[in-house]
């Protein structure tokens, strides 16, 4: 897997242990399906925004008050939510996902949903929901910079059409493209369909194309698909990792001075969190594997939560593992190849992590974590308050 690689820099490793203090937000989450953070409101502080089992919802940043935005717009649970200033007015375009039905591959109007939400003039109000056309057990969304001022709205279905049991069509990735006016026709474009039983994907800018490259992972592993001229193609990374097997989540990250990291939770709902470090030192990146004690890991962020000049990854799990732990780990690397890893516990015991994410929601310029909780029926704020 070819990755751009950086000019060499020393990094200073200082082994610092990770303080994070927890702030139990809601305790009555239904599931949590889907966590992202953005300004509903236009106040100028990042919010929580939540696809729950039947309501999709956020939560004010300063007193955490919860507002629905759109509730049963299907007969089946929601599953997935995407959040992004698209348009520069500094407040976030919300699109959904809903109709959770993973064992029907063929039928749409029994399986997967897709509408746009038209914000009121009070975003506290129920938001106005707009369906648009969709694949069969869509599972994943994201707004992704396709151009200087241009996004396209990704959708992931787990299966291809007729798909059964990771055999048959490939999964149909689509990016949608938002008209000025919602309610008319959105112009859909096929990314690809080669990919079989995906789960999760991650954007970023690396220069190539005209806006950011989205990363999915699935069976076939992971693969890359970058957009120029309107037009997307496959690239920078085309073949999986060396030895791996399939991916359920991903993360990016830049290491810095260095190359990138990749990180990923290995199989789908599985029990390892892996790490692909691209060096100078190493034009193929090698598979490291952090952690083989996960039960169904379904969350996983990179970043320098310890502020040392570092990547860290941060994974967290759903299902008691062999010891009985539930929870959240953050790895900590101990050498400048990213070849060895440190575990500190976040949350033991305490979220059953269905999604994770992280943001810096108070603006200290740290890095908090964010995490909601299937079993645990819980959304938690962990706050950063390394000195």
């Amino acid at each position: 897997m070819n990755l751009l690689i950086l000019p060499w820099l020393a990094l200073l490793f200082s082994l610092d242990s990770p303080n994070f203090e927890s702030q139990l937000i809601d305790s009555n989450v239904s599931i949590g399906y889907g966590l992202v953070v953005g300004d509903v409101d236009g106040d100028g502080k990042p919010d929580l925004i939540m696809a729950d089992k039947k309501q999709f919802v956020w939560y004010r940043n300063g007193d955490w008050k919860r507002f629905v935005l759109a509730e049963n717009l299907t007969e089946r649970d929601n599953v997935c939510i995407a959040a992004r200033d698209i348009d520069g007015d500094e407040k976030v375009e919300i699109a959904v996902g809903a109709q959770w039905n993973p064992g029907e591959t063929s039928d749409e109007t029994q399986s997967g949903s897709v509408h746009y939400l038209i914000r009121p003039a009070d975003p506290t109000q129920l938001w106005t929901a707009v369906q648009l056309p969709h694949e069969p057990t869509v599972h994943r969304m994201y707004w992704v910079k396709t151009g200087s001022d241009t996004y396209q709205l990704i959708v992931l279905p787990l299966h291809g059409r007729g798909n059964k049991a990771g055999e048959g069509a490939g999964v149909k990735v689509i990016g949608y493209e938002k008209p000025a006016d919602p309610n008319n026709p959105w112009k859909t474009n096929l990314i690809d369909e080669s990919m079989h039983l995906t789960h999760n994907m991650i954007s970023k800018d690396l220069g190539v194309g005209e806006g950011e490259t989205i990363f999915i992972g699935g069976k076939e592993g992971v693969k890359s698909f970058s957009v120029r001229d309107g037009n997307w193609f496959a690239g920078p990374t085309q073949e999986s990792p060396p030895g791996h097997q399939s991916f359920g989540e991903l993360a990016l990250a830049m290491i810095p001075g260095r190359g990138i990291l990749l990180a990923g939770v290995e199989p789908m709902h599985g029990n390892q969190v892996t790490a692909f470090a691209a060096t100078q030192e190493s034009s193929q990146p090698q598979r490291i594997v952090l952690d083989k004690s996960l039960n169904e890991g379904h969350g996983i962020v990179t970043g320098d939560f310890l502020g040392n000049g570092t990547v860290q990854i941060v994974a967290g799990w759903r299902t008691p593992n062999e010891a009985g732990d539930i929870g959240i780990k953050l790895y900590e690397p101990v050498n400048e190849n990213y070849t060895e890893f440190k575990a500190h516990w976040i949350d033991q015991n305490g979220m059953a992590t269905e999604s994770l994410t992280a943001a810096d929601l108070n603006g200290d310029g740290k890095l908090d974590l964010i995490a909601a909780g299937r079993s645990t029926n819980n959304l938690k704020i962990y706050w950063n308050r390394r000195e």
